[in-house]
């Protein structure tokens, strides 16, 4: 399809933003969604009517409605929708409140069904369409301070493994995506939150771990441009993968659990 219509969750700024701007450099039309949408835009620059900005809040299941029937009153349909927005929840389990849990779970997973309940009824009808999902290498892998992020997002990848059961035979597809560490400004603290009761026994552990993520923050090792092009061909194959990793610490870390899982599997075997 020369033309396909984006519909972008998350694009006020990083992977988000990257996607919109790399398939309007490719000729397609994007539907770009943010909380905040001043200047969103401008810094888009569409050289015609390409670009429709709109507000959403993921959490809102109306909200999500509505820019779906704007987006398909704008460009007559939507051929990829990219499920972005998200954020990070960080921190020892014990020392994060219990409303910061739930509204971790609210962003990254009940928002992305949100938004995909809105726009997969016209993907039907049209018995065509792409569903990509920016998880995590942490969707597939967890260490101490991401035990609720990596629940939201291991959630997040078993509904999709088995809706994308349900969509395959109705000519619509899916792409996982699970990034490395990556350069954005995902670990700023307007999008990471750190758990925010004192418990001694977690004190020395959260305290590294604190300095660790201050550390990563903008010197992450993996490249967002990169992967933006990647999900942008991918998008454009006639045959996309259904799962992308990305980043050398992705593959590191998903082959090292890969091997752990068939360790733990021919160890259960032998007990059998």
């Amino acid at each position: 399809m020369a033309d396909k219509v984006w519909f972008i969750t998350g694009a006020g700024r990083g992977l988000g933003h990257l996607l919109a701007r790399d398939a309007l450099r490719a000729g397609d039309k994007v539907v770009a969604t943010s909380r905040t949408t001043d200047g969103l835009g401008d810094s888009l620059s569409p050289q015609d009517d390409s670009l429709l900005v709109l507000p959403l809040d993921v959490t809102e299941a109306e909200a999500a409605l509505a820019a779906s029937d704007a987006a398909i009153d704008a460009f007559g349909r939507i051929d990829v929708l990219v499920n972005n927005a998200g954020r990070a929840q960080l921190g020892w389990f014990e020392t994060i409140p219990e409303e910061d849990v739930r509204r971790q779970f609210e962003i990254n997973f009940f928002g992305a069904m949100n938004v995909a309940r809105a726009v997969l009824p016209a993907m039907r009808r049209r018995r065509s369409g792409l569903v990509v999902t920016i998880s995590s290498v942490n969707g597939l892998v967890s260490n101490p301070g991401g035990s609720v992020y990596s629940a939201s997002k291991f959630a997040l990848e078993g509904w999709m493994e088995g809706l994308a059961e349900e969509i395959e035979p109705l000519g619509i597809r899916s792409l996982i995506v699970e990034p490395g560490m990556m350069r954005t400004n995902f670990l700023d603290p307007s999008s990471a939150r750190q758990g925010g009761m004192d418990i001694e026994d977690y004190a020395e552990a959260v305290s590294g771990f604190r300095t660790f993520i201050a550390q990563a923050n903008g010197a992450q090792q993996n490249d967002p441009e990169e992967l933006s092009a990647l999900i942008v061909a991918e998008a454009s194959s006639p045959e996309p993968a259904r799962r992308l990793l990305f980043g050398a610490d992705a593959l590191e870390w998903a082959s090292a659990k890969c091997q752990q899982l068939a360790a733990d599997i021919h160890a259960s075997s032998a007990r059998a």
